[in-house]
């Protein structure tokens, strides 16, 4: 039996309880309770036969929040929660003469010990413990199902202060706005031990005299999608000081069941191919509470909100369990632009000016007629398409989003050809109510190229005002530069389409597509995190996926190979890419106590594998989903030997794994754990050599009976070292040259691209983009989830998905050879390898600045300059000469 790794321990019988910063001691639990906040512990006893009374809060309250706190809590032995009574003068008056006893006798019994929390001290009742606030919902409509609900709170101001911060979020989102102002949207999703509350100063959207904040918000139910957890629908919403408490979420505020809504459900036929990104909405203009977000809206016959004491708004600091325990937002808000719609393809009933898609001239349809107008946007976009219309009362608008167009034969083909071609796929319907300047937008992203319009007037004419898209995506800048000459290879196209693509795939989180499932695997995330932090430098989308994954650790050890996700979803070899995923950011950004919070899980990870070695040195039957890539020979992307035992593949991406999580743990001074992990990835590699290594192919085959080949497990072969560093060459060209070999997907060709370079083949890298050129050529502006010939079980279905994207990341890493030397990004390794190019000019972001090269090539020499920002030294290696680099800007001449 192969030992366990080092600081795992068997707790109870056979089992373990492990998350994040949480132990399961003892017999499974400990007596007791502690309820923590920042520096400071609010604890009070009252002991004497057999009676304890906790004196949680007692404070002064301001005449501007006695209507909306109630700010007094007792909490007996039997854990009875008793709230006060606060008159309008401020003063607090009991329920009963027995509260009133009950508090003098635990004043009296804690004597000098007694614990009182001021108002001010930001320990107790803060946003990591108790809010002001409650969550509220409709008193009536059912909270589980599908519904939209909107919210009003209407409030005096004598004077609009400079600043005016609110908290607010909802289960499952919301829309903010104040005095009609649209604000903010959110929650950004996460499970529900870290719900997410945003933080904004509404102050510049205040006025004198009458207020109100409004907010939409939807629970999709049984529609919602995979990453979507919830409760029941409920808002909530604080004021950050007492002076503004009087916002606060309470039974002061009006609620309307919006029944304008209804969703419709998108199929996977509609959408040839798998969806889950959520419904679709039907929304019937004569049922909409037309302005209810603007101050003058009357909203008397509205019902008041419901709250519960219960579901008080708490953070994680909390002393009782709540629905939804609240941390602050940790990415900023998405970058939201207007965005036009490019073309008008073609239309059937009208001839259209494209004036209405400029706004400028508004498109007019006659009564009792049916329209069809096809728009092109040219590239692929993500966002809140919005139309502006008038008048054609019980006119019926049928709008239908698509990445691109199909044959008869279901084939999408170039994506310039339209004639011949059809649209299907998710959509909305508008039903308008006659009267004019009505907007109507979706309540969730939509993802498209192409638009159809399918128009049915009733007995009056319609107009469109405008049509246009709000595009949505994470504010992620394109801060590096890559040029080359010469461009002969398009890469400057290459490089465009890529960043596209790794923009509409990050959003809140990130995103494996836009248009199909909007989910964050770690296959993807990895590739996606790596491109932000060479074209953008933001590294917080990724500090966020690392987290978000982390806590979505099952008892048995591994990640969800999603999250976050409410559907249980498991693909253990994502969970080994989380761990490099660790490693990756340890390379590139100094953060210890951050990544530090990730070691326990790493640990089980890698346990979990381990107990499935065998003695041979591979791993035996492996259960949950082995995905390792969407090539035709993998059956749902499942290498040979993943069910029944002995996959090469698996056994040296575990080994692979091993030694990054080695250099991780080595790190933090856990040398017990590095050295184990680092034998223990020698033991597979030695096992993989002598079971499958085949002499006469000089390759390593998929399992010991040496039947089927791949390029993936001859890539990882050199990624672990297993092949010798002066034979690694060889081997690369090997498996290119060799067609009988199942071949990488685009997916996989990160990996591939990777060996490449370690093998010293960099400089052919440019050769291997003839798949991203052919997709060029098929018309797309972004690059899809396999091959668009792939045979493999998802076909072509999504055009847009961020792994593809992994060219950026390459032509800043491999052409121009810029890559961290040590851990933190500390100093910097830079090695161009141009292939045949005579010019590259590249510049990455750094925490400390900008690393930049000019660089010119001729008859095997470079000349050019090198920049690196203050701070950072490194080296630059050119043919076997190191050159070392200093900050500054220097010369390159070899």
């Amino acid at each position: 039996m192969l030992l366990k790794g080092a600081g795992r321990r068997a707790q109870g019988t056979g089992h373990r309880a492990q998350g994040t910063g949480r132990r399961a001691q003892g017999a499974g639990c400990r007596a007791g309770h502690r309820a923590q906040g920042t520096g400071h512990r609010a604890q009070g006893r009252a002991q004497g036969a057999g009676r304890r009374a906790l004196v949680l809060k007692w404070k002064k309250i301001t005449n501007q929040s006695i209507q909306k706190d109630h700010n007094l809590f007792i909490i007996t032995k039997n854990g009875l929660l008793t709230g006060d009574i606060i008159k309008p003068n401020g003063k607090i008056v009991m329920k009963r003469r027995k509260l009133l006893f009950i508090i003098l006798l635990v004043c009296a019994g804690v004597s000098a010990q007694e614990n009182l929390i001021n108002e001010n001290t930001n320990v107790w009742n803060d946003l990591n413990h108790a809010w002001k606030s409650w969550w509220i919902s409709h008193p009536s409509a059912p909270l589980l199902e599908y519904g939209v609900f909107n919210y009003r709170k209407s409030f005096e101001m004598n004077d609009v202060p400079n600043t005016f911060i609110v908290h607010v979020s909802a289960d499952n989102r919301y829309r903010l706005f104040v005095n009609g102002s649209f604000i903010c949207e959110g929650p950004v999703k996460s499970d529900f031990l870290h719900w997410n509350y945003e933080s904004v100063d509404i102050a510049p959207y205040l006025q004198k005299g009458r207020n109100v904040i409004s907010a939409q918000v939807y629970n999709f139910g049984n529609y919602r999608q995979p990453s979507q957890f919830t409760r029941y629908t409920a808002f909530i919403l604080q004021g950050d000081l007492p002076e503004h408490y009087l916002v606060n979420t309470n039974e002061t505020w009006k609620v309307y069941h919006n029944t304008a809504y209804s969703p419709i459900l998108i199929t996977e036929q509609m959408a040839h191919g798998f969806y889950v990104t959520g419904p679709c909405d039907s929304i019937n203009g004569a049922l909409y509470p037309w302005g209810w977000e603007k101050p003058e809206f009357d909203d008397s016959g509205w019902p008041q909100a419901k709250g519960f004491v219960q579901d008080r708004g708490t953070g994680r600091g909390y002393i009782h369990g709540t629905p939804w325990s609240l941390i602050k937002r940790s990415v900023p808000f998405m970058e939201q632009k207007k965005e036009r719609i490019a073309t008008i393809a073609r239309s059937s009933g009208i001839k259209p000016d494209d004036g209405f898609l400029k706004g400028t001239v508004p498109l007019s349809i006659r009564q009792n007629t049916n329209t069809v107008i096809l728009l092109d946007n040219k590239i692929l976009s993500v966002g809140y398409p919005e139309i502006l219309i008038s008048g054609g009362k019980k006119s019926r608008i049928k709008i239908i989003y698509s990445e691109a167009l199909f044959d008869q034969k279901g084939i999408k083909g170039n994506r310039n050809q339209i004639e011949g071609k059809t649209i299907s796929g998710a959509y909305d319907v508008f039903i308008s109510d006659g009267s004019a300047k009505r907007v109507y937008r979706p309540l969730c992203l939509r993802t498209f190229r192409f638009i159809q319009m399918e128009i049915q007037t009733a007995d009056e004419p319609l107009v469109i005002n405008d049509y246009y898209n709000i595009s949505t995506t994470y504010p992620l800048k394109e801060n590096a530069v890559f040029k080359c000459v010469p461009d002969t290879a398009r890469l400057s196209e290459i490089w465009n389409a890529g960043w596209r693509t790794a923009r509409l795939c990050a959003n809140e989180t990130y995103w494996d597509c836009p248009y199909y499932e909007q989910l964050q695997y770690v296959g993807d995330t990895r590739i996606q995190s790596l491109i932000s932090l060479y074209v953008s430098g933001d590294d917080r989308l990724m500090r966020n996926a690392l987290v978000q994954i982390n806590n979505s650790v099952i008892p048995e050890g591994l990640t969800f190979c999603r999250a976050p996700s409410q559907i249980q979803a498991i693909i253990p070899p994502f969970s080994l890419i989380w761990v490099s995923m660790v490693h990756d950011y340890h390379m590139h950004r100094n953060d210890s106590a951050f990544l530090r919070q990730f070691l326990p899980n790493i640990r089980s990870v890698l346990s979990w594998y381990e107990d499935r070695l065998q003695k041979n040195g591979l791993l035996g039957p492996l259960d949950w989903w082995q995905f390792s890539d969407w090539t035709d020979e993998f059956p749902n992307g499942v290498p040979p030997g993943a069910e029944t035992g002995n996959s090469a593949l698996l056994s040296l991406t575990y080994a692979y794994t091993l030694q990054r999580a080695a250099d991780l743990f080595s790190f933090y001074g856990y040398s017990y754990e590095a050295e184990k992990y680092s034998e223990r990835a020698e033991m597979i590699k030695k096992g993989v050599l002598t079971s499958c290594y085949d002499m006469k192919k000089k390759l390593f085959a998929e399992t010991p009976d040496k039947k089927i080949f791949s390029q993936h497990t001859n890539i990882m072969a050199v990624l672990t070292d297993l092949v010798p560093a002066i034979q690694q060459q060889e081997i690369m060209k090997l498996i290119q040259a060799d067609k009988s070999l199942i071949r990488c997907s685009i997916y996989y060709k990160f990996y591939m691209m990777r060996a490449l370079n370690k093998s010293g083949l960099g400089d052919t890298y440019i050769s291997q983009l003839k798949v991203w050129q052919d997709m060029l050529d098929l018309g797309l502006s972004t690059f899809p989830e396999t091959e668009p010939d792939s045979k493999s079980i998802v076909g072509a279905r999504s055009d847009c998905h961020a792994w593809s994207a992994s060219v950026c990341y390459d032509f800043l890493s491999i052409i121009c050879g810029i890559n961290p030397a040590e851990h933190g990004f500390r100093s910097v390794e830079i090695k161009p390898q141009p292939g045949y190019l005579s010019h590259i000019r590249g510049k990455v972001p750094h925490p400390l600045g900008y690393i930049e090269e000019e660089l010119d090539f001729a008859k095997g020499n470079v000349k050019g300059v090198v920049t690196l920002p203050v701070g950072l030294t490194g080296k630059f290696i050119w043919k076997g000469k190191n050159v070392p680099l200093i900050p500054g800007t220097q010369k390159i001449d070899l």
